[in-house]
């Protein structure tokens, strides 16, 4: 575990924190944070200087060493006032761990921008994710610096330690993403739900290849049928809200896709461990479910499988069964994550009597095309739920984009001669129509939310929040600030 687990509070002053490292902050009309004015004037006005020169300017991102009384300080420039938000505190939060590690500093405390404490546990997420790095597998001396503790000064807030258990929750997805698919196969992910299960009080069941079959996941058992590695069906049921009804998220399990017959190109091929990243959505979200114990109800449910080649492998062409009665025409094997959701989706409607089911899935290439690295795409079949992904992804800056799931492109999933095919029209709005076959599975009565998340779940732009080359763990924070958990 290469990241900082918890972060605690003092009320210390600057001159008594032993971190070797503080951070303050200055905005950009020059005004300076409170525990920056005190080091300002213990230092003879070394920041004042600093901005008169004009080499401070307080804009978001900047960062400027100083030396007063034998510490270090780090002066963060917070941007405009006017616009300074939870986001804003997260990244400048994350800029302070990730600034120790490259000095090989292994202790930070960070005075609280919040006068009102109102942001404090955007301070908590952001020193652990800003912590972060993947290093399970470098040799070296030299390979890695790991940052050891963090502390935010001036400041009580029980929500520091919330924030520092959502940030540990976001770390956790992203170890499960950036493991390779010879360590995070199903039966790890059923481990991994057993260790939240276990730190939760939840139940947990987990189907093998045999059971989900006799039980009637034909498009799940389909999938799995050209790979020896155990495929398993995984749920997580955490019961705290009396007789609420439960919210359900569905994580796409696939822990290695070569596409199948419908074999992918080399190239990048090695980055479809990833496609498993739903998965760690949900995963997470309950791990930060397991730490905070809020009271409510919440079903996690994750079909696992790798899509692989192999004398048993499904074809194009083939008709698989769902759980829910309804037959699937094989197009293209490489769509197959929405065919092991079918199975998730039809066995959250028929077993629940949920208040609403969200998906998450790396589901397509298209959502990269139309929305890059910056947001996932989003669709669904109620109005009142989505306004709340919006905005819950307004508040944890992790964006959404609404794409339409008008009755054109429904139509375009329909087969001759079965009920439904796994592919659209080819060439026109893949992600669309990925939504149009999902929407199949789930039923009508049930509020749904289908987040395409391949183009945020990793590669996007190395920030002070995500480290390079990385799984991002993305959806955790805003699925909590939607449950309000």
């Amino acid at each position: 575990m290469a990241h900082i687990s918890n972060v605690t509070c003092s009320m210390a002053s600057w001159k008594e924190t032993n971190a070797g490292l503080i951070a303050v902050g200055v905005f950009e009309d020059k005004s300076l944070t409170p525990m920056a004015t005190a080091i300002n004037e213990a230092s003879n006005g070394a920041f004042s200087e600093a901005i008169d020169l004009g080499d401070v300017k307080g804009k978001t991102g900047e960062s400027h060493l100083f030396y007063v009384d034998r510490k270090r300080v780090l002066l963060l420039g917070l941007g405009k006032k006017d616009k300074f938000n939870s986001n804003a505190v997260r990244l400048a939060a994350g800029k302070v761990s990730r600034t120790a590690i490259s000095k090989k500093i292994d202790s930070v405390a960070m005075e609280c921008f919040c006068e009102k404490c109102e942001y404090c546990q955007s301070c908590g997420e952001g020193l652990v994710l800003g912590s972060y790095q993947f290093l399970d597998y470098k040799t070296g001396k030299d390979d890695g610096f790991e940052l050891k503790s963090a502390t935010v000064l001036s400041c009580d807030s029980p929500n520091i330690a919330k924030g520092a258990a959502i940030g540990n929750a976001v770390c956790f997805a992203r170890d499960l993403g950036n493991h390779p698919g010879n360590i995070t196969t199903p039966t790890r992910l059923a481990e991994a739900a057993k260790e939240i299960a276990d730190e939760g009080d939840m139940k947990l069941t987990v189907f093998d290849r045999e059971e989900f079959t006799e039980m009637g996941m034909g498009a799940l058992a389909g999938v799995a049928l050209g790979t020896d590695e155990p495929p398993k069906f995984i749920i997580l049921e955490y019961m705290n809200g009396g007789d609420a009804k439960p919210k359900v998220l569905v994580g796409k399990g696939l822990t290695f896709d070569a596409g199948g017959i419908s074999i992918k190109p080399a190239g990048k091929m090695d980055e479809m461990k990833y496609d498993m990243c739903g998965s760690a959505t949900v995963l997470g979200t309950m791990k930060a479910i397991a730490a905070l114990k809020p009271k409510m109800n919440i079903v996690c449910i994750v079909p696992s499988t790798e899509n692989l080649l192999g004398g048993k492998a499904f074809k194009p062409g083939d008709i698989l069964t769902a759980l829910n009665g309804k037959t699937i025409e094989i197009l293209n094997t490489d769509a197959e994550g929405r065919l092991i959701l079918a199975d998730g989706l039809s066995y959250a409607s028929e077993q629940y009597d949920p208040e609403f089911i969200l998906d998450f899935a790396t589901l397509t290439g298209a959502v990269l095309v139309t929305l890059g690295h910056v947001a996932a795409g989003v669709m669904g079949t109620d109005e009142s739920l989505m306004e709340k992904v919006k905005v819950s992804s307004k508040n944890s800056g992790e964006k959404v984009w609404e794409l339409p799931l008008w009755p054109e492109f429904c139509k375009q999933i329909k087969s001759d001669i079965a009920d439904v095919k796994n592919m659209g029209t080819p060439g026109q709005a893949g992600s669309i129509a990925a939504a149009a076959f999902l929407k199949e599975f789930v039923k009508k009565d049930i509020p749904w939310i289908h987040f395409d998340i391949a183009g945020t779940a990793w590669g996007g732009k190395t920030t002070s929040l995500d480290p390079k080359g990385s799984a991002t763990g993305w959806g955790i924070r805003l699925v909590l600030d939607m449950l309000n958990a």
